[in-house]
């Protein structure tokens, strides 16, 4: 049944012209993984740290959680699953990983959904952000990239995810001396889902030429991204949070200055450092520690060279 959806939203594609394919190709570009990073970045950088550091606890839990699923289940993509399956235009370029669950839908239920579940959010924005999820998750299956199954356990696992973590950190504003059982015990969850990821079998299936269909140690890769950011988060959240303590209290000039540094030099990162690393270090270990680098820079690296700058600056200008 699955497979005859996509089709009739494949010919209902074909048919409906350019703009809303257009449109949709563009929401599902917000729920890929560099989208939902920088953006989250921003806030944690810029706007407000408690609520950058929601979303960024939360994304790391969503890519554990969607790494175990995925390997798990080990569902073929759509197009693997029934040739007349065709995704639109480059849509299958950021489609890696096994199909199930979505995984631009789960980055859509943190960066977005994530002020959904907050009642303390205002309800205008839970209704936007809301909407935000349902128009990244339906355009997965309207691209042809994930089947309906897919985008909804991945709506739901994303959203309960992002609950679960909104509701801890109340329970750290209480009990900020538990920090550090909260990192252990995410660091101990981060390295379970490295080894199961690692140690267990997958399907191997042959084409009629005899060639295997899909390499499941390829489609493992996600997970150990996964690994990877949800590890260096947490050690970057506490060792901000303990010996730097940055603060988001600062000019609109000053946020759009470190917005727009921030942002370039994560890139500079993300396209330089990463890829050395990778070429570096083969295997699993080369993408957890490449993703490692990635995601300690966000969360630990560039707070303290911001708090480095501000205090030389204040130091410079003789303020208090």
């Amino acid at each position: 049944m699955d497979i005859e959806i996509l089709l009739s939203l494949q010919q209902f594609r074909n048919g409906a012209g350019g703009f809303l394919t257009d449109f949709l190709n563009k929401m599902t570009f917000l729920g890929e993984l560099n989208t939902a990073i920088v953006l989250m970045a921003i806030i944690y950088w810029c706007v407000s740290k408690e609520i950058g550091s929601y979303l960024l606890m939360g994304w790391s839990g969503n890519r554990l959680v969607n790494g175990v699923l995925k390997v798990t289940v080990c569902a073929y993509r759509p197009w693997i699953r029934d040739p007349r399956i065709v995704p639109y235009g480059n849509s299958m370029t950021t489609a890696t990983g096994y199909s199930f669950p979505s995984g631009h839908t789960m980055n859509a239920a943190t960066t977005f959904g994530g002020f959904t579940v907050r009642r303390d959010m205002p309800t205008a924005l839970r209704v936007v952000t809301g909407l935000m999820v349902l128009l990244v998750g339906f355009s997965r299956p309207f691209l042809g990239v994930h089947t309906p199954q897919d985008v909804l356990v991945g709506a739901a696992a994303g959203m309960l995810v992002m609950w679960l973590v909104w509701r801890m950190m109340q329970w750290l504003e209480a009990h900020p001396e538990k920090d550090r059982l909260v990192v252990l015990i995410g660091l101990l969850l981060a390295a379970a889902v490295a080894v199961y990821a690692a140690v267990k079998p997958y399907p191997e299936d042959y084409n009629a030429e005899g060639k295997l269909i899909v390499d499941g140690a390829k489609m493992a890769n996600d997970t150990f991204k996964g690994v990877g950011w949800c590890a260096a988060f947490l050690v970057g959240w506490i060792l901000e949070r303990r010996y730097v303590g940055f603060s988001t209290d600062i000019s609109v000039p000053e946020k759009l200055t470190r917005a727009a540094v921030g942002v370039l030099s994560y890139y500079a990162v993300s396209l330089i450092v990463v890829p050395a690393v990778k070429g570096w270090i083969p295997g699993p270990a080369g993408t957890m520690c490449s993703c490692f680098l990635q995601m300690f820079y966000v969360s630990f690296l560039f707070p303290w060279c911001m708090k480095y700058l501000y205090r030389a600056k204040r130091a410079n200008t003789g303020t208090a």
